[in-house]
């Protein structure tokens, strides 16, 4: 299975270190995030993975070529002509992908360890066009699911703001992993939607949840840091030895 590690993101509320570095890069315990990320797919056999880059994109190039991929085929796509949030990125990964095949994707700044084997025999098992990682903890925005782990809307938890794919009345409210699976059908499925350029995979989830199996995972209990302010990086390396 091949991965793809989202890590062009320009990271403003991890400033000041992204002022000169990327977020990728910044340490938890002396290993980069990136690097991290790369060492949680090894465990589960993956060494084919994409790394998208955008904001201080050569020091990431550097880090993958001085580390000779940590031990990975690592594959760039450059996103330095415009950075285009996770759906588009992913779009214009699509020509670094094998064709037909399921892949994973998960986000430079997001620490876990949710066991991937149990995430793609969920997967399987559900016949899904994506499956990603939920779990209980709060969150400012969440998604909605109904009893059987089905998408059905996203809510921002600060505005109240709603997006409802699929109306129904008891949805339960998530947190995103950020770790998926995708089957290869959604690079076809997200050109016939319209979607080009500069667009979140949330979206896309919300577009195709009327007439696709999306579904979330619950793997609640597991370890997870959102490594999203510099801040946060204390309670990662209490976390994550």
């Amino acid at each position: 299975m091949q991965a793809m590690i989202f890590s062009a993101g320009l990271g403003t509320r991890f400033k000041p270190w992204t002022d000169y570095h990327p977020k990728a890069l910044a340490m938890v315990n002396g290993k980069s995030l990136l690097e991290r990320n790369i060492e949680y797919l090894q465990e589960y056999g993956i060494r084919d993975i994409i790394v998208n880059v955008h904001h201080f994109a050569g020091q990431i190039e550097d880090a993958i070529r001085d580390n000779k991929g940590w031990g990975s085929r690592v594959q760039v796509s450059d996103e330095r002509d415009q950075v285009l949030e996770t759906g588009g990125g992913l779009q214009k990964a699509e020509k670094l992908f094998q064709p037909g095949r399921p892949f994973i994707t998960c986000n430079a700044d997001i620490l876990t360890d949710l066991n991937i084997h149990q995430l793609l025999a969920f997967h399987q098992q559900q016949q899904a066009l994506i499956s990603f990682g939920v779990t209980n903890r709060s969150s400012s925005r969440s998604l909605l699911l109904d009893e059987s782990g089905r998408l059905c809307g996203w809510r921002n938890n600060q505005t109240g703001e709603e997006k409802i794919a699929i109306p129904k009345k008891q949805l339960q409210a998530k947190a995103y992993s950020c770790v998926v699976i995708f089957d290869y059908a959604v690079f076809r499925l997200m050109e016939e939607a319209g979607f080009s350029g500069k667009f979140s995979l949330i979206d896309v989830y919300l577009r195709l949840a009327p007439d696709h199996r999306i579904m979330g995972y619950d793997h609640s209990g597991d370890r997870l840091v959102d490594v999203g302010k510099p801040d946060s990086v204390a309670k990662a390396e209490k976390v994550f030895p």
